[in-house]
């Protein structure tokens, strides 16, 4: 009986059969590949490259901001109640949801300023050690 190359199950320990009663398997060669594994990690990675695209996270990011812009519209319509905000020299009355969908968004604004001179600043500090 030949000896499965490494990688291919081998025989059980226990219920052993006399060589001359064992089924013959045909194991490949040492260092052949079968052509259906390659076939199946061909696939694979076939399969691999697809699922990480940009229009996959373009879907995903749009499926998110649905979700987010329908809870967001649920929170402004439950919170309609009006309130007086005070700003240095202003004062504004708009309703509570209003007011903390601006601020959400105000926030996000100094977030991405602050994130792109950062990677501005990274980009060109990058520039200057190359050069």
């Amino acid at each position: 009986m030949t000896q499965p190359p490494d990688g291919y199950p081998q025989e059980p320990a226990g219920n052993y059969l006399p060589p001359d009663q064992a089924p013959q398997a045909n194991y490949p060669v040492a260092g052949e590949v079968p052509a259906a594994d390659h076939r199946d990690e061909f696939n694979r990675q076939a399969l691999d490259d697809v699922k990480h695209t940009r229009i996959n996270a373009l879907w995903v990011g749009l499926i998110a901001g649905a979700i987010i812009t329908l809870l967001l519209l649920i929170f402004i319509v439950q919170n309609v109640e009006s309130q007086s905000i005070h700003l240095l020299f202003w004062t504004v009355e708009l309703p509570l949801g209003v007011s903390l969908l601006i601020a959400a968004i105000l926030g996000a604004v100094i977030t991405g300023i602050v994130g792109s001179l950062r990677m501005y600043q990274v980009r060109r500090a990058v520039k200057k050690a190359q050069v």
